[in-house]
């Protein structure tokens, strides 16, 4: 296992151990009541938020080990994106919950170096366009360990499911140091579940239902095929019984290698940012 791998299943470990914690400490403070006197009541939320990402990572063909790097080779950089979440309460302490975050991108770049991707030479110098999308779709089961008037902790499951694909294109051209470089197309794509689970909360921070605080750890290893660690904590306001604002920060981490059919790609993609949304509950 190599170190930076190490390093973020330790981090996804430690907050784990946190935010359960945390709520424990916390425990004392949530009032036992029925289900009407829980500030956390409904049948069906959605939550949109806009994700202002900065991602990196890289991508790689299957008949190569040269990993193209998407801040340093390709010049990615920080854009808008959203997060959407769907949620069932359909008993008092199960949910079904569906996710989904997009990821798409283009870059025009002039490469610092040559690069070998899906059985085509890129030449340093030359002007490339990349594209790369990597779009989440996560349905998933969550079930309320500890569920109070002020809060609960829960436990959830998700299968995360990353269709993703990445091209790489050049023209014909001479390239600033004097090569030619030919026309050039390689493309790639991988369908990938992840299974992920992990603790989610929500407790109210004064004693009524306007201040909340609320987050989530979901992390797998799957050895050689892959793993996923993310974490969203955010700070809510509540404007009324059916709405309230929220924002936070986010951190995915997401590495996926099976690159061993001719069109699969390997990837590595982390993507971190704030955001602000939306909640509705009814």
């Amino acid at each position: 296992m190599s170190p930076s791998l190490r390093h973020r299943l330790c981090r996804g470990s430690f907050l784990v151990a946190a935010f359960v914690f945390a709520f424990l400490t916390a425990a004392p403070l949530l009032h036992a009541g029925d289900d009407s006197d829980e500030y956390d009541n409904y049948k069906v939320r959605g939550d949109l938020f806009w994700f202002y990402s900065s991602p990196s990572g890289s991508f790689q063909g299957s008949d190569s080990t040269d990993r193209i790097d998407l801040q340093h080779d390709l010049g990615f950089g920080n854009y808008s994106t959203f997060t959407g979440v769907l949620d069932w309460h359909f008993t008092h302490k199960n949910h079904l919950t569906f996710t989904y975050s997009p990821f798409q991108q283009s870059r025009n770049a002039v490469l610092n170096r040559t690069v070998t991707y899906q059985g085509q030479t890129y030449q340093v110098g030359a002007a490339v366009r990349a594209n790369l999308r990597a779009d989440l779709y996560a349905p998933g089961y969550q079930y309320d360990i500890i569920r109070r008037q002020r809060g609960h902790l829960g436990v959830g499951v998700q299968i995360d499911l990353f269709n993703a694909k990445a091209s790489l294109s050049a023209h014909a051209q001479v390239t600033g140091g004097g090569n030619f470089q030919p026309s050039a197309y390689g493309s790639a794509s991988l369908l990938a579940p992840i299974p992920v689970a992990g603790p989610e909360y929500r407790f109210y921070i004064t004693n009524s239902p306007r201040l909340f605080v609320e987050g989530n750890v979901y992390g797998m290893y799957l050895f050689g095929y892959g793993n996923f660690v993310s974490t969203t904590n955010d700070l809510g306001f509540t404007i009324n019984k059916h709405l309230s604002v929220n924002a936070g920060y986010s951190l995915g981490s997401r590495l996926v290698v099976n690159n061993q059919a001719a069109t699969r790609i390997g990837l590595r993609l982390t993507q971190q940012g704030a955001v602000v949304g939306l909640e509705g509950s009814f």
